[in-house]
């Protein structure tokens, strides 16, 4: 699964400034005929979700980012990293239920189920269908919206031109013991008996939402969740003298994080794709970071090799660990583009394609 938090232990953690600051951030496209720009509340069995999409013509094939965690809104961060898919394809960026602006606090924290998203999903996937006369629209996960889009194009693959998964979860309680094996080893070769404490007072998995966050604390120290560190005080300025969202706002998201985390951890420790999804009957590819121990990318790529699928394409990112849209931005662009064009989920111009 991934478990994703932008909040632990009451202090944001990197990844939950890095996502504090991009929350202020605004990008204005620029204005073209017949762009896409539609903020919108998409309502589903007693959720109001969230709902952007940005494209610069209404032309282009559909696709949708499902963010990590569960509960971890990421929309700011693809915005200002991934925001240049928007010229080649319409982008929907869907703040799923629980989580950034689709956070209810009075709702019951037990709709908060893998069926549960799925369902979201699919009328969300028949909402952008409609409104943009196409048949097909491509998936694109990060970490756990990796693992919700897989099992919905295995649910649903007549409405799935491809699916993409980066940083592709498969098993939760092999990816906890491989993500404990590593910060243990770690502390050791670098002889670093304070963490090596904390490791033992947090134990082996598996782990309840709480020690979950406190071991990704961990890999992160050492360059298991971000490779490529990023200029964090960069990010504030640009965010503060953007006014993307309201700065109190903030505390929603990580409320949002936190009770979708501890809500959805008994589910998520009995995921395991490799049993639950064998095949899929829509183009796969997996966007893997070399140094990924957050969700061990190994673990997603023996997954690979026996997952069946009509067509499937693997991509490793070298400089990167968990994030590879937002380490390698550049990069995971244009990798993302040339893959799902040799999938046949768009032409090689990016100008249509089966998605449309």
């Amino acid at each position: 699964m991934g478990l994703l938090s932008i909040r632990a232990g009451g202090l944001p953690s990197r990844l939950a400034r890095l996502v504090a600051c991009l929350l202020l951030l605004g990008c204005a496209p620029q204005a073209q005929a017949r762009a896409v720009r539609v903020e919108e509340r998409v309502r589903v069995n007693g959720a109001a979700l969230y709902l952007m999409t940005r494209g610069a013509s209404q032309d282009l094939p559909v696709m949708i980012w499902l963010h990590g965690g569960p509960g971890g809104a990421e929309r700011p961060l693809f915005r200002l990293y991934n925001a240049p898919l928007e010229r080649r394809l319409i982008v929907a960026y869907l703040d799923q239920r629980g989580a950034g602006r689709s956070f209810d606090p009075a709702a019951d924290p037990k709709q908060l189920t893998v069926a549960r998203h799925i369902a979201d999903l699919d009328a969300v996937v028949d909402h952008l269908r409609r409104r943009y006369g196409r048949d097909k629209v491509i998936l694109v996960g990060h970490s756990w919206g990796a693992t919700l889009g897989l099992l919905y194009a295995q649910a649903h693959p007549e409405k799935v031109a491809a699916f993409a998964g980066v940083g592709q979860p498969v098993n939760e309680v092999a990816r906890q013991r491989a993500q404990y094996d590593f910060v243990l080893a770690e502390a050791r070769r670098r002889n670093e008996p304070q963490v090596l404490a904390r490791i033992a007072q947090i134990g082996p998995p598996p782990y309840s939402a709480d020690r979950e966050i406190a071991t990704q604390r961990i890999v992160e120290r050492y360059g298991g969740y971000f490779h490529r560190q990023l200029s964090f005080p960069l990010v504030l300025m640009r965010g503060v003298a953007g006014g993307h969202i309201a700065p109190w706002e903030l505390a929603r998201f990580f409320r949002g994080n936190e009770v979708s985390l501890e809500a959805m951890n008994d589910e998520a420790l009995r995921l395991d794709l490799a049993a639950s999804t064998p095949a899929v009957s829509v183009p796969v590819i997996f966007m893997l970071g070399r140094h990924d121990r957050q969700v061990d990318s190994r673990l997603a790529a023996a997954y690979f090799e026996t997952l069946q699928a009509p067509q499937k394409r693997l991509q490793w990112f070298e400089e990167s660990a968990h994030n590879p849209p937002f380490e390698e931005p550049e990069a995971f662009n244009a990798a993302l583009l040339r893959l799902l064009a040799q999938v046949g989920a768009i032409s090689a111009d990016g100008t249509g394609g089966p998605a449309g």
